[in-house]
């Protein structure tokens, strides 16, 4: 079986950068998935399971990723669903494998400075420093925003940063 998915998630092992036999390079990592919901009568989130799938990127995107992913930074991955069912002597199960089409860090919990691959570095004086981002601090503060257009409630969309290092811990330590 063989369709597209895109995932949001931490990743959950160092990226392992390999070769082919060829030369072709190919990096590959876990990722974890998991999805909260709102329980409205007890005025609670809950946290569901995590879901774990095997991310394997070939060529440029496996040189990109090789050099600019870490465990625990949340990602979305773009690309084909491969699940197959195995077995040994000892045991059997399923593998859920993405292979990538594309990966980047996940603006939600980011910002970022593009660099294109195989392009020499603009000269520092031709690069303006960006504006500081203020970041949430609290559930609260990440209900409402401002925009150009006015404020902009978030309180229903399930949308909730993590705003402490010990949340962020947490999704680093998914795969121990």
């Amino acid at each position: 079986m063989s369709d597209s998915i895109t995932i949001s998630g931490v990743i959950g092992t160092v990226p392992h950068l390999t070769f082919g036999k060829n030369g072709t390079p190919i990096t590959s990592f876990r990722l974890a998935s998991r999805q909260s919901h709102r329980d409205k009568a007890k005025d609670e989130w809950i946290v569901d399971e995590s879901c774990w799938y095997s991310v394997t990127t070939f060529r440029q995107l496996a040189t990109n990723a090789g050099k600019s992913l870490s465990k625990g930074e949340h990602v979305v991955v773009t690309g084909r669903l491969v699940i197959r069912q195995w077995n040994n002597a000892e045991k059997s199960g399923t593998s859920v494998e993405i292979i990538a089409d594309s990966v980047g860090h996940d603006l939600a919990w980011y910002t970022t400075t593009p660099v294109r691959s195989g392009v020499p570095a603009r000269d520092a004086a031709d690069q303006t420093e960006p504006e500081p981002v203020e970041s949430f601090t609290s559930v609260e503060s990440a209900t409402a925003y401002e925009t150009d257009l006015g404020p902009i409630d978030r309180s229903g969309d399930g949308f909730v940063p993590v705003d402490t290092d010990a949340d962020q811990d947490a999704y680093a330590r998914l795969d121990s």
